[in-house]
């Protein structure tokens, strides 16, 4: 068992995973003089090269901590559509995929003084290729601590299921964090939830309060979303706005609801509402900080586009009708983007305050085993 590597696991899915470990890493940084990433099997990915695919989180933490690690080290297991097929039909071994995955490992742990191990999705995710977190864990011979949503009960019932599979591999787990957790709870949970732990013997190593921002998404992320492109305002696809709003009501009623930092959803025939938006821009001292997502069937008129090409505010064209445009919105998870520096800046922050870097690091004995 190495206590030079962590392996990060979660109750599910959008639980914060990938935010703690930035936070973890930028905090592991200050105490180590090197800290090594690698995530041993990855479902969402992005392409580097025609012969190179990996996981996204793989990219976001080599791109903003500069790390040395090959792409090939970082990722070297991508599980991409169709890839449960090919393995059902004996087209992939277990017997490879564990190789890599080992091979990967060791060239990462060798490099580094300490090396953080991320997982995906809740701890049983992979079990259809035999690689679920808690197997390549054991197979690494690594303690798991697993990230839950900041609750009391619905928090302890979705880490029952997720601890009994590590017992069933044998997997320690270190430490349990909870992460957006309500202000107004905090000290509850910091009361009750450890003691509720007591059974398995598990400290809670971390309490990370719920902040707004880093759920805030940006016009980058409508892009990906609505599968399209900025037609204009290109220099603010980070920009985070601070509510949303669909306007399909008279011109004069919207002038006088315009607010700061809100993304404004209208039908793109709505040539009245798109011209008032960019006057009251304008017209004011300090940009408003907004936005503009333009719906329906037919594309915005040739003036609309030229008006907004000539304006700083970021815009683009979804072809669904805008109250589809606001389900998919309304229900939309943001993620941390390798460019959108200051959501990183203030995960970081905000993870390295809540955490207990000692209890992380140190593996004591549990019942867990």
């Amino acid at each position: 068992m190495s206590n030079r590597s962590i392996f990060i696991a979660a109750t599910g899915q959008h639980v914060g995973k990938t935010t703690l470990c930035l936070g973890i890493i930028a905090g592991l940084k200050k105490r180590y003089p090197s800290v090594g990433f690698i995530k041993p099997v990855g479902q969402q990915h992005v392409t580097i090269d025609p012969s190179t695919i990996v996981d996204k989180d793989a990219v976001l933490f080599k791109k903003h901590f500069h790390l040395p690690t090959s792409w090939k080290n970082m990722s070297p297991v991508i599980i991409p559509s169709g890839f449960t097929r090919d393995y059902i039909d004996q087209k992939i071994t277990e017997k490879h995929l564990l190789e890599n995955i080992h091979r990967s490992y060791k060239e990462v742990m060798d490099a580094n003084a300490f090396t953080v191990v991320e997982g995906t999705g809740h701890v049983g995710v992979g079990s259809i290729v035999n690689l679920n977190n808690a197997k390549v864990a054991a197979e690494l011979g690594l303690d798991m601590v697993i990230i839950a949503s900041g609750g009391l009960g619905s928090s302890h019932d979705e880490l029952s299921l997720n601890i009994a599979l590590c017992e069933q591999y044998g997997v320690k787990v270190r430490g349990v964090i909870l992460n957006r957790v309500i202000d107004e709870k905090r000290e509850m949970i910091l009361n009750y939830f450890p003691r509720s732990l007591k059974k398995w013997n598990i400290p809670l190593i971390g309490c990370v309060p719920y902040n707004s921002f880093l759920d805030k998404p940006t016009i980058r992320d409508f892009e990906s979303l609505f599968d399209t492109q900025l037609l204009s305002g290109e220099k603010h696809h980070y920009r985070h706005f601070i509510s949303f709003r669909l306007v399909a009501g008279s011109v004069g009623t919207f002038k006088n609801e315009i607010i700061p930092s809100e993304l404004i959803i209208t039908p793109a025939t709505r040539d009245d509402i798109i011209f008032a938006y960019i006057e009251q821009n304008e017209k004011r001292e300090k940009d408003l900080e907004g936005g503009l997502i333009l719906t329906g069937r037919h594309p915005p008129s040739k003036d609309s586009l030229e008006a907004l090409s000539k304006t700083n505010i970021p815009s683009l064209y979804a072809p669904v009708c805008s109250f589809d445009a606001m389900k998919m919105i309304t229900s939309f998870t943001a993620k941390i983007r390798t460019k959108d520096l200051p959501k990183i800046e203030r995960a970081i922050k905000l993870v390295e305050e809540n955490i207990d870097f000692d209890l992380l690091t140190t593996s004591v004995q549990n019942s867990v085993v």
